[in-house]
């Protein structure tokens, strides 16, 4: 008797070894799932804040920040602005907020702003 349960024990192992194996699902950082965005460094829009119109999860090498930017309510010139007025208006922006660095790091609002309003 012991030698057929040893038997099914490895008939049953056998099976095993042949099915594929079940991928697990990774876990998805919590603030990612927080801000609604659907991975690091995505922007997305966030009409429904109170101030800030867009909100990000940065990540360089293994640090994440989730960073919330831009003024609700206000469009930036673009990246090729043509009237004189929004030409101004990116020169003003770009002279405050310290554009003149040419490499921001990608974990400040400056940078994603400059990249997604502006």
């Amino acid at each position: 008797m012991e030698v057929r349960s040893v038997d099914l024990l490895r008939k049953i192992k056998r099976k095993k070894e042949k099915m594929p194996r079940k991928k697990r699902k990774s876990k998805r950082d919590p603030k990612l799932v927080r801000a609604g965005v659907t991975g690091y460094n995505k922007p997305k829009r966030t009409p429904g804040h109170k101030t800030k119109s867009h909100v990000v999860v940065a990540k360089v090498g293994e640090t994440t920040k989730l960073i919330r930017f831009g003024q609700q309510g206000v469009r930036g010139a673009g990246k090729n602005p043509k009237s004189k007025k929004d030409k101004a208006r990116k020169k003003s922006y770009y002279a405050r907020h310290n554009a003149q660095d040419a490499k921001p790091s990608k974990l400040s609002a400056r940078f994603w702003s400059h990249k997604v309003k502006w």
